[in-house]
């Protein structure tokens, strides 16, 4: 089995121009990307490597975090399907940062899993305006999209960081 971490990250610049479908889908998956170039090339005992004391953020929880996102979002409130988490547990809702013993390989496979999953539920939505709930509140797939984008993005700085403490690449 290849290593999904190691493998090359190919980000696709958005365009300029295009429908909103388009633009959010293409905006979402630039992000996804970028997470995936943060942890290129790094092995598992670099992506577990913690960002500094009393922090438990780390690159692997990322993605482990990012999987529990696109789980969130998409299929539990987008798709109102009632399922469990990856990571998360009432009795440890940290857990997905907990990587001490995570499978790389596993959390890599699960996170492109949710990702591809969102998409095909994107794909499949007759329009932006869908809506999910949780919490008693309704959510637009719209709403959905640019707070993925905006969670992704906010979460792409932390690895930006991460990345530069673990061997000083900068940058993308």
């Amino acid at each position: 089995m290849p290593k999904l971490w190691a493998m090359t990250a190919e980000r696709l610049v958005p365009p300029l121009v295009a429908q909103e479908r388009e633009m959010l889908g293409a905006w979402l998956d630039f992000q996804r990307d970028t997470l995936a170039v943060k942890c290129e090339g790094l092995s598992g005992d670099q992506l577990r490597e913690r960002a500094v004391p009393p922090s438990s953020l780390s690159l692997l929880g990322l993605v482990r975090h990012m999987a529990e996102g696109e789980r969130q979002w998409f299929t539990m409130v987008l798709g109102r399907e009632q399922i469990a988490y990856h990571y998360y547990t009432d009795d440890d809702p940290e857990a997905e940062f907990d990587v001490d013993g995570a499978d790389v390989a596993e959390a890599f496979e699960t996170w492109r899993a949710e990702c591809a999953d969102a998409r095909e539920r994107v794909a499949a939505a007759p329009s932006l305006d869908v809506t999910g709930t949780q919490d008693g509140k309704e959510f637009s797939l719209r709403w959905i999209m640019v707070h993925m984008i905006e969670e992704y993005a906010r979460h792409n700085g932390h690895a930006d960081l991460l990345r530069e403490r673990i061997d000083g690449t900068v940058g993308a």
